[in-house]
């Protein structure tokens, strides 16, 4: 009976990865079931499994179907797999990593591997701690049919960073410029909000590197220009800013955070932290940083004038550094201007 009703749903499901994938699955469900069983049997089992995956490449030789079968031997190899965690093979799934290559290598073959099981392809051998065979990996993926893969080249990034520092505390020039280089071309390629993790480590990176770090924020002007600052999430203003501040003192982060001020349509979230900058000096009694934060403040009213979180901490800074005067000046503005005042009402009164 049972043997019939495989028949009958391989008839009728045999164009589908998802049957595909529960029947292999089947095949492994009594060694989920008993924790007991012996290892040949698990083994015996996983065997069988992997010859129902072959059997699906050759009827359904499809994306979903290589991500399934790949998804299935990666768990196998090692459920408890992390991001920072190193594979470290023992001698019953070494033949399953092997495999699990081989699985990767014929998806690119025959033109299957997406953006995704790319990925996937290079971390397999980072995680092995095959450093120089990811590298090649991801520069031959690159230049392929994935070129357009923002993922993909973020990674690859991060593996030329990788490399290039692993190999010495202090590159050479030639290090330093093929870097540089590469992370031009995807910073001025992806989207800032795609890239966070690649401009944090741009400015990390040439942190030290006066030429290349003033290229990293001559870049990062444009891609703000582009694509705006970040309102929500990550601020590449905001984060530059921060580094020139730590790097070369409050001086030198004002001179910054000016520049960016001056492109078109500065966002909310860039002015705040700038008055943050500036009140932050502001609390231990410097009076130009007073009244930075007070300009900084009617600039960005000048455009967010029915913020009213954004009236509220101009009232509180006031009745804190200010005077009486000043804080009832932005209260009554704050009145004035807010088309619903009642929000900001109810949590301030004039002094």
């Amino acid at each position: 009976m049972r043997e019939e009703i495989l028949s009958d749903m391989k008839r009728d499901f045999s164009e589908d990865p998802e049957y595909w994938d529960w029947l292999a699955k089947l095949e492994m469900t009594d060694s989920s079931s008993k924790q007991e069983m012996s290892e040949d049997i698990k083994l015996s089992q996983m065997q069988k499994a992997v010859q129902v995956y072959e059997e699906a490449l050759k009827i359904v030789p499809s994306t979903m179907m290589f991500n399934r079968y790949a998804k299935f031997l990666m768990d196998f190899i090692d459920p408890q797999v992390g991001e920072s965690k190193d594979l470290e093979p023992s001698s019953h799934i070494e033949h399953y990593i092997t495999h699990l290559l081989t699985v990767y290598e014929k998806a690119e073959s025959i033109g299957c591997l997406t953006e995704d099981i790319a990925c996937k392809y290079i971390s397999l051998y980072l995680q092995l701690g095959r450093l120089n065979e990811a590298r090649k990996l991801a520069e031959k993926l690159c230049s392929g049919k994935l070129s357009d893969s923002v993922q993909l080249w973020l990674l690859r990034a991060s593996i030329e960073v990788r490399d290039v520092t692993r190999n010495s505390p202090s590159p050479s020039k030639a290090d330093m410029l093929s870097l540089f280089e590469l992370l031009r071309k995807i910073l001025t390629k992806a989207s800032i909000s795609e890239a966070e993790s690649l401009w944090l480590m741009a400015l990390k990176l040439f942190a030290n590197q006066k030429q290349y770090f003033e290229k990293v924020v001559d870049i990062s002007l444009i891609s703000v220009a582009k694509d705006g600052g970040g309102e929500n999430g990550f601020s590449l203003p905001s984060a530059v800013i921060n580094f020139v501040l730590q790097k070369d003192g409050i001086q030198h982060a004002r001179e910054m955070y000016k520049r960016f001020l001056a492109l078109p349509r500065p966002g909310l979230a860039l002015y705040r932290n700038c008055i943050e900058l500036e009140l932050n000096l502001a609390f231990v009694g410097d009076k130009d940083c007073l009244a930075n934060a007070r300009k900084l403040f009617e600039a960005a009213l000048a455009t967010y004038d029915q913020n009213t979180s954004l009236w509220q901490d101009y009232y509180s800074m006031e009745t804190k550094l200010g005077t009486s005067e000043t804080a009832n000046g932005v209260y009554w503005r704050a009145r004035k201007t807010l088309r619903d005042s009642a929000a900001f009402t109810a949590l301030t009164k004039p002094l």
